[in-house]
């Protein structure tokens, strides 16, 4: 026993000897070391090392060092004046006292005030900085206050990363679902028993419900994207009843225009065009057959997990489906060109790049593009995860494939639609204006125009646009996310920061077939905390203008915290638990309180002392119509809109200037933009409007329509003077008015002026004029009529060519020549100069109402 003590005690004194951990007790550990170790080095190594540290010196300053600080740069003055932080040139550059040394330099990258209030506390206990190994060992042993958690994942690069803390309410998307028992008295919603108690803990009251017309207003545009008929309004009127209300909720939702709008929310997120973009903005005939997919989609309630493995891996899951080979189009959806001076590895990894991070926004709000190069700066996603959840996709490969025509494809206009092309290839397209010798330039450009409106041709092939499945790629970590750098191979794999969760991280299969079938479940799985709270959250924001999470897209620290965890907890876990129904949710938000609330709260400067931005949802936010609701709603008004559903893209008429104006692919001009023949065709929803890369219709992104190359979480309201412009001045919503007034007239056995006016504002604000308004706008009327009277239209020509010029390459010499526009069939619109003064008076006062707050705003 002696001799075993005596052993023990060698034994300890030996590790002493050679372990620092004996000589760092914990009672000899100042607080601001620690502070050192565990905020301010951070700090130091994210914000300055990239420009001060081991692979750059900007101005000769390494802040990598106590020494170094010491030294300072070239002008050879210390930064840092230990224990007088206002003398130390470090801390006034990171308050940014000096407009002349402001660091960060990039207003993004700044210090917060706390991180600013812990570098003046760091200097003013005199800027400890202890050597590596007491540095390590604070690291491992010694957790500040506050410090947060660990998360065990995969390991980053460094273990710096590996070892990095947590706060627990950045956390809070990785978590299980909470569980919460509610006892609800009959007919309650639990949504507002949430709601409501949040109100209450603020002191706030909610606001009354809606009136009906509001109310049934919100509900129209909610769920398909246009407004209630006036005899809809008139009906709900006559009823308000509860029960009235749920028929309407319920015969809305199975309105065929509901899954055209809930599909364009989806759209939205997917990017989705029928081009491929870049210099190479060549069409994608058959992209959309996917965009009908995601209307089918939505329109049948496909249950939500089987619509995420569909769009992910259709083809593995049922190889002979075309239905499923259509959904894989998802991941065709974003910008993509190869061309002869592309390298193909490069635009293959560049595809991968851009899958990984748009599965990871779409389906789990986890911007994963962040670690591609290092571990990420803010989340628990170390590199290592970011490339085995990439090689998920390393088998997966571009295909056109077979697919036929489903019975509720609309194929219909197959011949009328491809008439004009054909006519077009038939005929000559183009002539020379300006001959060339010795350059081939003129016949290159009439190859290109020739090949393009080939393509266009395959819009009714029964093909579409999908991927499959092949031998796999090596994944490999690349270095700074450089291709020539590949370090570490790696398996298939998930993000590892779900261990926080019941899901668990899992290696996927390493062979070549159903990688993305075992990410697409793994996604798709009840489990998944993140998947049911993003579609929540996203449905939420369809419905509010704005999600319990800000930031659909991010679940990550830098995204917006929900407003009510519990309540989004709830509703994914309820969510989950009714066959992942997107209907029975909406129908559970459409009948709460929130929902019905008015947009007008009764003690306004109350809450907007305590919830200026209404996140509490005291009231309804009202909002403006986005750019397609104003144009389809805009149609619906003047009964012009067509029901005609589904098909290859339309193409509406847009700005004439805009129209004909050249657009480059490489090597050449594309054709120019022709509007389709007939009304019927133009005027379709805004959804089937054949949607290019490098060509905007300029009223709708006036509006905020999202480009297509991103990935749009929300869409951003902004107000501008080009907006009046547009719905004034632009010819699309004077053609409505001209209609609508046109029409009136035809109605109208004696149209009076009183008539005119009563039926004008049934039409379009479904409401009659009160007695201020019929006066206001009697008196408007008697002025226009006079103008117009004074006032001969012109008959607006439409072009049938457009010369073209482009300098030669072989040459440098500028030539020409003339596109011819195949424009001899195009019918136009309704012409002023078709209509006589009194109808085109009335239109002006038509306009004037659909250019009010109350045509494009719902409150």
């Amino acid at each position: 026993m002696k001799f075993k003590n005596i052993l023990i005690s060698s034994l300890i004194l030996l590790i002493s000897l050679i372990s620092p951990s004996a000589s760092f007790a914990e009672e000899n550990v100042k607080e601001s070391e620690v502070l050192f170790v565990h905020e301010i080095y951070p700090l130091l190594q994210s914000r300055c090392f990239p420009c001060h540290g081991e692979n750059k010196k900007k101005g000769e300053l390494d802040l990598r060092t106590l020494k170094s600080l010491l030294k300072g740069g070239e002008s050879g003055e210390p930064i840092l004046v230990r224990g007088k932080p206002q003398e130390s040139l470090l801390f006034k550059a990171i308050t940014w006292q000096d407009p002349d040394l402001e660091m960060p330099p990039k207003k993004n990258d700044r210090l917060n005030d706390h991180q600013v209030a812990q570098f003046k506390k760091w200097i003013q206990k005199g800027a400890p900085w202890p050597e590596t190994p007491r540095f390590d060992w604070i690291k491992k042993s010694i957790v500040p206050q506050g410090a947060g958690i660990q998360v065990p994942t995969t390991g980053g690069l460094s273990p710096d990363w590996t070892q990095r803390y947590y706060k627990e309410e950045d956390l809070w998307a990785y978590r299980d679902l909470k569980e919460t028992e509610l006892l609800l008295s009959e007919n309650q919603n639990p949504i507002d028993v949430f709601i409501d108690t949040q109100l209450r803990a603020k002191k706030l009251t909610g606001a009354p419900q809606a009136s009906p017309q509001d109310l049934v207003r919100r509900l129209h545009f909610t769920l398909t994207g246009l407004g209630p008929r006036v005899e809809e309004v008139q009906a709900f009127l006559e009823n308000p009843s509860e029960n009235n209300y749920l028929n309407a909720v319920d015969r809305l939702l199975a309105s065929p225009h509901y899954g055209e709008r809930m599909a364009q929310h989806w759209l939205d997120v997917v990017r989705y065009a029928d081009t491929a973009g870049f210099s190479n903005d060549w069409e994608r005939p058959h992209a959309w057959r996917y965009r009908d997919y995601v209307i089918r989609s939505f329109q049948k309630d496909k249950p939500f997990n089987q619509f995420i493995v569909e769009q992910i891996a259709g083809d593995e899951l049922k190889p002979r489906s075309q239905e499923n080979l259509i959904a894989t189009g998802f991941l065709r959806m974003g910008p993509w060109e190869q061309t002869a001076m592309s390298v193909k590895a490069v635009t293959r990894q560049l595809w991968l790049d851009d899958v990984t991070n748009l599965v990871g926004e779409t389906f789990l709000a986890q911007p994963l593009r962040c670690a591609k190069c290092h571990d990420h700066k803010f989340d628990p996603i170390p590199t290592i995860d970011y490339y085995r959840f990439q090689a998920a996709f390393a088998s997966t490969q571009f295909a056109e494939a077979k697919a036929g025509f489903l019975g509720s494809e609309n194929i219909r206009e197959r011949e009328g639609r491809t008439d004009r092309t054909a006519r077009i290839l038939n005929g000559k397209n183009v002539e020379a204006i300006t001959q060339l010798q010795g350059d081939n330039a003129f016949s290159r450009v009439r190859a290109r125009l020739q090949k393009y409106r080939t393509i266009a041709l395959k819009r009714f092939e029964p093909l579409t646009h999908a991927v499959k499945t092949q031998k796999p790629q090596p994944i490999s970590i690349l270095e700074g996310g450089n291709l020539e750098r590949p370090t570490k191979k790696v398996q298939p794999g998930v993000l590892s920061v779900l261990n926080l969760s019941k899901l668990k991280s899992k290696t996927l299969p390493a062979t070549q077939k159903e990688r993305r079938l075992a990410l697409a479940n793994w996604i798709a799985s009840e489990k998944n905390p993140l998947t049911a709270r993003v579609i929540v959250n996203r449905v939420w924001q369809w419905h509010f203008g704005r999600g319990l999470a800000l930031s659909p897209n991010n679940f990550g620290k830098t995204g917006g915290k929900p407003s009510h965890p519990e309540l989004l907890d709830y509703l994914a876990r309820w969510f989950v638990q009714n066959e992942w129904s997107i209907k029975k949710l909406q129908r559970l938000i459409l009948t709460s309180r929130a929902f019905k609330r008015s947009s007008v709260h009764p003690q306004p400067e109350k809450l907007q002392t305590i919830d200026p931005a209404n996140r509490l949802l005291a009231r309804y936010t009202p909002r403006r119509l986005s750019a397609e609701e104003i144009r389809d709603h805009a149609l619906y008004t003047s009964n012009e809109l067509s029901k005609e559903m589904g098909g290859p893209g339309i193409f509406p008429s847009i700005h004439w200037e805009v129209a004909l104006q050249p657009r480059h692919v490489m090597g050449g001009i594309a054709p120019s933009y022709r509007p389709s023949d007939l009304p019927a065709q133009r005027n379709r929803r805004t959804i089937y409007a054949f949607k290019y890369r490098g060509l905007s219709d300029p009223m709708l992104e006036v509006f905020n329509r999202p480009g297509p190359d991103l990935s749009c979480e929300r869409r951003d309201e902004t107000t501008i003077a080009p907006q009046a412009l547009e719905l004034l001045n632009g010819d699309f919503l004077r053609s409505r008015a001209l209609k609508i007034a046109n029409d009136i007239f035809k109605s109208l056995e004696t149209p009076n002026a009183e008539d005119q006016i009563n039926t004008l504002y049934s039409v379009i604000l479904n409401r009659a004029p009160n007695s201020r308004e019929l006066k206001i706008t009697n008196q408007y009327l008697t002025k226009v009529l006079t103008i117009q009277r004074q006032t001969k239209p012109k008959p607006i020509t439409i072009e049938t060519s457009v010369e073209r010029s482009m300098i030669a390459e072989e040459t440098g010499v500028l030539f020409k020549w003339r596109e011819f526009l195949a424009l001899e069939k195009f019918v136009p619109d309704l012409q002023p100069s078709d209509c006589k003064p009194e109808i085109r008076a009335l239109a002006e006062l038509a306009l004037v109402l659909m250019n009010s707050s109350e045509f494009m705003y719902v409150y």
